[in-house]
């Protein structure tokens, strides 16, 4: 039901009349505010005198955050906390002593926790090391560490998961009778945690070494339990990210095009105050300079984008025709070098090697989608300069880009992995090339960090006359692409998470020490960027990154489910592997059967009705209410928005206008200071 919301402009006596002479009373009321020929007052002037008192008026104002915070902490002058004080006590004195005594309660408990989320805040790890980089580089490079903190967190709550659901029961139950104890020995080698063979496949970090157990109740077994712990994984990070992309996108649609930043707001009201070095000072000018830049430079690529011909546009498409066509055929090769890649490593793995070959060829794959999604941004990027982009729209078809290229290649690298493996446990398989690319990742990271960033660095100290250190020159923070290999480690995770169950708890070490790494690489190897870039308005982008990984890896989990309830008699492309805590011919599908079945019939009555087609009607009804629901409050909102809008556009003309009666009654005083006897003119 949507709410009936009117605009109406306090009044006052300050308002009606003038203690400067009894004619400019007569004038202002011939002559309303620009805003009240608009906005009519609903209220009478018998109304607004009862509100001048005091009762009424803070009985029919609406709620203000300020009245629940201590006094102090008001950013207010001396006067105006007395008179806010006397408010108070006269709002406490019209109500009862049970209200009295509620509000009071209410405040305080507002005020103990919003001491408690400050405590929590300041005990936020690395939390001076981000204030630290933000007075340096900027909101941008520290949003970066943000999500990469956020990111930790996720993985902490993964790993919680796991232990709850699939590594607890199996410590406290075991493996079942038949099953060997976990040693180190024999052939195994330290190579092994590379390749993730020997004594790393026999150990609880992929899912061949989970079994039934001992814990073998219909509806409480190790195969449900780890079903309902992979799911609840996938189910919690699900809810997360819808819920940070709405809420991002909502903040970015307040301030996005509809709304935009007055330039005169990022000249009075952009500094900020919590800067203390003078370098960070200079910098955070330096940001607000190349900000209005920016602008300018869009405002400017508006008109000449406007003033373009019939043929210029043209032959403007032709060439982005031809410029996205160059992309597909990139987006092509690179997935004919992932499969040659694939059949190379598989191939002449089977060789007897030298191990730093064996270990290199085992490795080619990983090696290959790394330094692929490496360099193929880049030109991406270059490629979308030449599109005539404005520079906004450039870094985001770039990241659109190389997210579908990682994405891609990660799917494409699966697929070709299911295709062409021939091993008893593919599940094991599948674990282990998504080991494989989340250790990889992390070294590329190492080694770029300190084989190439710190020594270019040093080169271009030392030697910056010469030809070497103008070739390597200043180092800037790429506050896109380094997200995009955080997006591209977590759908990694996600996507690995089933086959692979320790891969949360690797996930959050290497994102741990990714964290150490990229700030020694940001602190002393980089220099702020000139062109300030907007986190606020590529966050959404970020965590819809994150929800197409997060619908990849479902999308993959549920074809594992698909290829588990597959006959094995069927000629088919993928078998379903006897290993795991679902092998012995079993399957999620089949547990799941089980333990319905072991239920009471009121039960079973139940979740046949709420998995039959007869309870999708109203299911399609309810959300069809919602949705209706949703979409009225929506509009609602934006009606009360535009409203909003009209009447800070009309504050600017009720400025104007004061200022102009100012003037005139400034000029009428000076004539009758001239001329007493000589009554002024009514002037325009």
């Amino acid at each position: 039901m949507e709410a009936k919301v009117s605009f109406t402009r306090l009044l006052s006596e300050e308002t009606n009349c003038s203690t400067l002479s009894s004619d400019s009373c007569e004038d202002y009321h011939k002559e309303l505010l620009p805003s009240m020929q608009v906005f009519r007052p609903v209220q009478s002037r018998q109304d607004v005198s009862e509100a001048d008192k005091g009762l009424g008026y803070m009985s029919k104002r609406p709620k203000d955050k300020r009245s629940t915070q201590p006094l102090k902490n008001l950013p207010m002058c001396i006067q105006a906390k007395r008179d806010a004080r006397n408010r108070r006590k006269m709002q406490k004195s019209n109500i009862g002593f049970w209200e009295s005594w509620r509000r009071s309660q209410t405040t305080k408990t507002k005020r103990v926790w919003s001491k408690l989320r400050g405590v929590v805040s300041r005990l936020l790890p690395w939390q001076h090391t981000l204030h630290i980089i933000e007075g340096r580089f900027g909101v941008g490079v520290n949003a970066y560490f943000v999500f990469l903190r956020y990111l930790v967190y996720l993985n902490l709550i993964h790993c919680a998961l796991i232990w709850a659901f699939i590594l607890g029961p199996t410590t406290f139950y075991g493996r079942g009778n038949k099953t060997e104890p976990l040693r180190f020995g024999g052939n195994d080698s330290v190579l092994d945690f590379f390749l993730a063979s020997g004594y790393l496949d026999r150990s609880p970090v992929f899912y061949g070494f989970y079994t039934r157990g001992s814990l073998n109740h219909p509806c409480l077994n190790t195969p449900l339990l780890y079903l309902i712990g992979i799911l609840a994984i996938l189910f919690l990070s699900a809810i997360v990210e819808i819920h940070r992309t709405i809420i991002g996108y909502k903040h970015t649609w307040m301030l996005g095009k509809r709304f935009r930043m007055n330039v005169s707001y990022k000249i009075f009201c952009g500094w900020d105050f919590t800067i203390k070095d003078a370098d960070a000072a200079a910098l955070n000018s330096s940001f607000l300079r190349n900000d209005l830049k920016l602008y300018l430079q869009e405002q400017r690529f508006s008109q000449y984008e406007a003033r373009r011909t019939v043929w210029q546009r043209v032959r403007l498409y032709l060439l982005r025709i031809i410029l996205n066509l160059l992309v597909l055929s990139l987006l092509g090769g690179v997935f004919y070098l992932i499969y040659f890649a694939i059949e190379t490593s598989q191939s002449m793995a089977k060789n007897n090697h030298y191990w730093l070959v064996s270990l290199l060829l085992q490795y080619l794959p990983p090696i290959t989608i790394t330094f692929v999604n490496l360099f193929l941004p880049h030109i991406f990027q270059k490629i979308s300069f030449f599109e005539d982009y404005s520079f906004t729209l450039q870094v985001n078809t770039t990241l659109v880009r190389s997210i579908f290229l990682k994405l891609a290649s990660l799917g494409i690298y699966l697929f070709f992995v299911y295709t062409t493996t021939h091993e008893q446990c593919t599940e094991n398989q599948f674990g282990r090339e998504m080991y494989k690319l989340c250790i990889f990742n992390f070294l590329a990271t190492f080694c770029s960090a300190f084989l190439v960033n710190y020594p270019r660095k040093l080169v271009h100290e030392k030697f910056r006359s010469s030809l070497l250190g103008r070739l390597s020159r200043k180092q800037h923070f790429s506050v896109p692409f380094n997200v995009l290999d955080l997006v591209y480690s977590q759908t990694v995770s996600w996507m690995g998470v089933y086959f692979c169950p320790l891969l949360p708890l690797i996930g959050t070490v290497t994102l741990m020490l990714n964290f150490y790494i990229k700030k020694f690489t940001v602190l002393r190897c980089c220099v702020a960027e000139q062109r300030m870039f907007r986190a606020s308005n590529s966050s959404v982008l970020f965590h819809f990154m994150l929800l197409l990984g997060l619908v990849m890896a479902a999308i993959t989990l549920g074809f594992s489910f698909f290829q588990q309830q597959t006959p094995a008699d069927k000629n088919i492309l993928f078998q379903h592997s006897p290993c795991g805590p679902f092998g012995n011919g079993q399957s999620a599908v089949n547990v799941v059967r089980v333990c319905v079945q072991s239920l009471p019939s009121v039960a079973q009555t139940i979740i046949h009705y709420l998995t039959s087609e007869f309870f999708a009607l109203p299911l399609i009804l309810a959300e069809i209410m919602i949705l209706t629901s949703c979409v009225s409050r929506g509009r609602a909102n934006q009606m009360t928005i535009e409203r909003l809008k009209d009447m800070l556009v009309l504050s600017t003309s009720d400025k104007r206008f004061l200022l102009k009666k100012n003037a005139r009654m400034l000029r009428r005083n000076s004539m009758l200071s001239l001329h007493p006897g000589r009554m002024p003119t009514q002037t325009t």
